[in-house]
């Protein structure tokens, strides 16, 4: 009973650290999300995501909420906005 409590206890700590871990697998990309950009207006994030990589030539600005497609674009960032254009979701690869 207490290996079933050991393996229990790492398993909820390892799912702790998947977000840390998890890269998007793209090959170049040093930097993958921008938590510091919401709340800050969609051109002056745009510029600053490719400022810090000139890979990322796809930053589109997205209405929040709006549909999207899942797919996985190594050189696309999507900003979501709200209706002033100020970034409101982390943006990151995808």
């Amino acid at each position: 009973m207490a290996k079933l409590a050991l393996v229990v206890a790492f398993l909820l700590l390892a799912s702790l650290f998947q977000p840390l871990t998890a890269q998007s697998g793209c090959p170049g990309v040093k930097k993958e999300t921008w938590p510091e950009l919401i709340g800050v207006p969609a051109k002056l994030a745009r510029e600053i995501i490719q400022k810090e990589n000139r890979r990322l030539t796809n930053v589109p600005s997205v209405l929040n909420g709006s549909p999207v497609t899942e797919d996985l674009r190594c050189n696309r960032v999507r900003l979501f906005v709200n209706v002033l254009d100020f970034v409101v979701q982390i943006p990151q690869v995808g």
